[in-house]
């Protein structure tokens, strides 16, 4: 009986947290109540509280670290596509926006939706959102380091990435149209491919040092 209630309260907590995080997709962290999570979640309020104390706070943060994780999973999975770094980028951008298309334009980013919310606050919910994507620009920089870019060149471009990436996705909703993020994936590709290579597979910038 123990091992049961383990396993359904495990759950609960579960389905509330992945509730929490495709709301905060569709209407950012202003828009989702606590109450509208836990019916999402087919959890009593009492649950909900139960799990996260904090309240909609905890949760968001709990829904925001799920939802980084989730997209790294993505992002490890794109840049395995291919030898070369620039298609792997341009195959993940291409990825996202099937993805949003298929959503009906409705599920972005829950860690950018959660983050322009919270500005100028010293919250866990920035913490975490910050969190998220220097891990997805550490991804993005092993890549690039195991293809031979130099360190510099490596982390400057995992910025420029995720960043675009980032914009793109907020573009590509507004105007219903996958484009944008295809774009933003041929032209990260392209200047991921402007770096030679020079001697024992050190790539450094296309302007020379």
């Amino acid at each position: 009986m123990a091992k049961t209630s383990a396993a359904a309260t495990t759950g609960t907590r579960d389905r509330i947290v992945i509730a929490a995080a495709r709301l905060l997709q569709r209407q950012g962290y202003v828009g989702t109540g606590i109450k509208q999570i836990a019916k999402d979640a087919e959890a009593t309020l009492g649950s909900v509280y139960h799990f996260f104390p904090g309240g909609k706070e905890a949760v968001a943060v709990a829904a925001i670290t799920h939802s980084g994780e989730e997209f790294a999973d993505l992002l490890r999975a794109a840049l395995t596509t291919a030898d070369d770094p620039g298609a792997a980028i341009e195959a993940c951008a291409a990825e996202l926006a099937v993805g949003l298309r298929e959503s009906g334009w409705v599920d972005g980013c829950p860690v950018t939706a959660a983050a322009l919310e919270t500005l100028g606050t010293d919250s866990e919910i920035q913490r975490v959102c910050a969190a998220a994507l220097g891990s997805w620009e550490r991804l993005v920089e092993e890549k690039l380091l195991a293809s031979g870019f130099a360190a510099p060149d490596a982390r400057d471009l995992a910025t420029t990435v995720i960043s675009a990436l980032e914009g793109a996705e907020v573009t590509a909703q507004v105007n219903r149209s996958e484009e944008p993020l295809r774009a933003a994936g041929r032209q990260l590709a392209r200047l991921v491919g402007s770096y030679g290579v020079q001697g024992e597979g050190e790539r450094v910038s296309a302007g020379g040092r």
